[in-house]
């Protein structure tokens, strides 16, 4: 398992290279550039910020520089956000937008496992087809329509709930985003749990658990639960990868300062060491969780050991 360990984290820094550069070559063959806009400007001023940003070099030259600031872990300034460096921004954003997708997850997480194990231990009751018609629900409603549904709901006609902007994370704030971002999540859990709970009811160990004498709830914690909840597993390391890195829609539905808003912002402004930044950040992150769902594997099922 260790020398697993070590050789997934060795492979993750050639991984994030090959997305850095395939994003730096998107960026540069994409028209335009982030001091073009509606009214040109004289050429004089033009080759005097390509001169400013290296952009009158090679490209060579250019992707070398920026290689070498991604592998020092300095992205550089940003070009949208005057005297804010793209660390900095990285550091101010993401506690908002991991306080978010930390809760999410576990809201989706807890109402996901419970839903979908009443509803495999129910199958074809009306609890069962209750809870996947809710399941379907989920996943059909998209952010950007739950967010303003739940905004008008308790925010506007019940005043239960404040509409929108972090509050410095106050819990009042947060349930709305939370509801609406954990949402597909919820129904996502809720079917992966349902599905593979099913398939290990009827698998032959638990047909001997029961006849040894085990009383049901000893046969689902003990046997059912544990290899039911893997599909749950192998969907939580991207899942949450991109929770914590930000959610778009929520974030600018809700008037969030996180990691997704400046992701779009810097994609409109054609900020490239932001964009770039930030594509690293959550290449990593991405990596790391799917490690961490595969070592979470082979302790949870005893026979994928490596």
């Amino acid at each position: 398992m260790l020398r697993f360990i070590i050789r997934r984290l060795i492979v993750i820094v050639p991984m994030v290279l090959i997305v850095v550069t395939l994003t730096w070559g998107l960026i540069r063959l994409a028209p335009g550039n982030f001091y073009t806009g509606e009214k040109r400007i004289p050429k004089a001023i033009e080759k005097n910020i390509r001169e400013k940003y290296g952009l009158n070099r090679p490209w060579y030259v250019q992707y070398g520089k920026m290689m070498g600031s991604v592998l020092r872990g300095d992205f550089g300034m940003s070009l949208t956000y005057p005297g804010q460096s793209v660390n900095q921004i990285l550091w101010s954003t993401l506690p908002v937008s991991a306080t978010l997708g930390l809760l999410a997850y576990i809201l989706a997480l807890a109402v996901g496992v419970t839903t979908g194990t009443i509803a495999a231990l129910k199958q074809n009751s009306k609890w069962d087809y209750a809870s996947m018609a809710f399941a379907m629900l989920g996943i059909s409603i998209p952010n950007f329509v739950l967010g303003p549904l739940l905004v008008l709901l308790f925010s506007l006609t019940l005043f239960w709930l404040p509409p929108a902007l972090w509050g410095g994370g106050s819990p009042a704030n947060l349930i709305l985003p939370v509801l609406t971002l954990s949402a597909i999540y919820m129904a996502f859990i809720a079917r992966l749990t349902r599905s593979g709970m099913l398939e290990v009811l009827r698998s032959d160990y638990v047909r001997t658990a029961r006849a040894k004498g085990l009383s049901e709830v000893q046969v689902v914690f003990r046997h059912v639960l544990r290899g039911g909840i893997m599909p749950v597993v192998s969907f939580s390391g991207p899942a949450l990868a991109f929770l914590i890195a930000g959610t778009v829609v929520v974030e600018r539905v809700f008037a969030l300062p996180g990691l997704g808003n400046y992701f779009i912002n810097a994609n409109f402004a054609r900020d490239e060491p932001l964009i770039i930044g930030i594509v690293a950040f959550i290449s990593i992150a991405v990596l790391i969780f799917n490690l961490l769902v595969d070592i979470g594997y082979a302790y949870i099922d005893p026979r994928i050991r490596y």
